[in-house]
């Protein structure tokens, strides 16, 4: 069996040493026309990257806060302010730009119990802590969404025809993915016939990023809107679908982008297996169920509008809920980087820790 091979794609990277260095982070929202990086050089402009979808993707939002949090504290001076004040101002910032991403507070939560362990340190100390910090989280998401591709891969035997939502690979991760990691790894081994990709309306990110990195990888994929799922699930042509997740609850329910649940509606009435890949920081065991879980809402303009071109008339009311929960009963299996586990999820998500 050939392992997974990690792609050349990376949301975001350092650049420089760690006292002048600057974080480059690809813009998201230009691709595919556009390979933008932005240049950030404080928490303040990592914060807004995150809130504006400059990066996005639950692995990658957490990544992206790390840093946040490290160079916060590289520009504190003390003058104005106690370091656990600031400490907890950097917090706040970064943990306000996207409420659903569990992994966002994993990061953040991984920062904080650095601040205390060192809080008897030299700011120097610290700052250089939290980079070390941010590296390590960073690198550990690649490696743990290698080890979930594998798994995910072997729950397939032969030829398949894979449906995906959203993105869920390099950039929304640290530069392999999730359920598109599953996909890379099929196609390593031989075992994918054919990707579909939902456009994933509103914000396009099937359409604009999935796409993007099959053909950057080569993977065979065929773009379609979200309502054509139904469609092609009819015809036989889909054999599962697998996507990624922003937060899983204890009992296994799953908020996603909006439009997952949909597509598990219609896998159960067409009987076709509907997998989450998700690496364990994004299983939030503290939350009961998706009842407790708060969905993001968005900008109504990115509803309203497809980029800069307005395509509903003024006045028209707009809801743009930017997740939806999907029931765990409608789960058939979720991967992780330490296995897979099935219904019940009280029962086996505790397991995986």
């Amino acid at each position: 069996m050939t392992d997974a091979i990690a792609s050349n794609v990376v949301p975001l990277k350092w650049e420089g040493d760690r006292a002048s260095g600057t974080l480059r982070m690809l813009d998201q929202r230009r691709l595919p026309t556009e390979e933008y990086w932005q240049t950030l050089h404080s928490a303040e402009e990592v914060a807004r990257g995150i809130r504006d979808m400059v990066i996005r993707g639950a692995p990658a939002i957490g990544i992206a806060a790390a840093f946040g949090m490290a160079l916060g504290m590289r520009a504190f001076d003390g003058e104005h302010t106690s370091r656990a004040l600031e400490l907890r101002r950097l917090h706040d910032l970064l943990a306000s730009t996207r409420p659903t991403a569990v992994n966002l507070f994993w990061a953040l939560e991984r920062c904080r119990q650095v601040a205390e362990r060192l809080e008897d340190a030299d700011n120097a100390a610290l700052t250089d802590a939290l980079f070390d910090e941010a590296e390590r989280i960073f690198q550990d998401d690649r490696d743990n969404n290698l080890r979930l591709g594998n798994f995910g891969a072997a729950l397939f035997e032969g030829p398949t025809r894979i449906l995906t939502h959203c993105n869920t690979g390099a950039l929304a991760t640290g530069g392999y993915g999730t359920a598109l990691g599953v996909i890379r790894a099929l196609h390593a081994q031989g075992k994918l016939t054919h990707v579909w990709v939902d456009e994933t309306r509103p914000y396009l990110q099937g359409a604009r990023l999935t796409a993007w990195e099959c053909v950057q990888e080569g993977i065979d994929a065929t773009l379609i809107t979200d309502s054509m799922a139904a469609h092609f699930m009819k015809l036989g042509q889909v054999d599962a679908v697998i996507v990624g997740t922003d937060r899983i609850a204890r009992n296994g329910d799953v908020a996603n982008k909006i439009g997952t649940y949909m597509l598990a509606v219609l896998c159960k009435h067409h009987n076709i297996p509907f997998y989450v890949a998700t690496p364990l920081s994004t299983i939030d065991l503290s939350t009961a169920s998706g009842d407790d879980i708060e969905i993001e809402q968005r900008d109504p303009a990115e509803v309203s509008h497809i980029g800069e071109r307005q395509m509903a008339p003024e006045g028209v009311g707009v809801a743009h809920p930017a997740f939806d929960v999907t029931p765990a009963n409608l789960v058939t299996a979720i991967i992780t980087e330490a296995g897979v586990v099935h219904p019940p999820y009280t029962r086996s998500l505790p397991t995986l820790f």
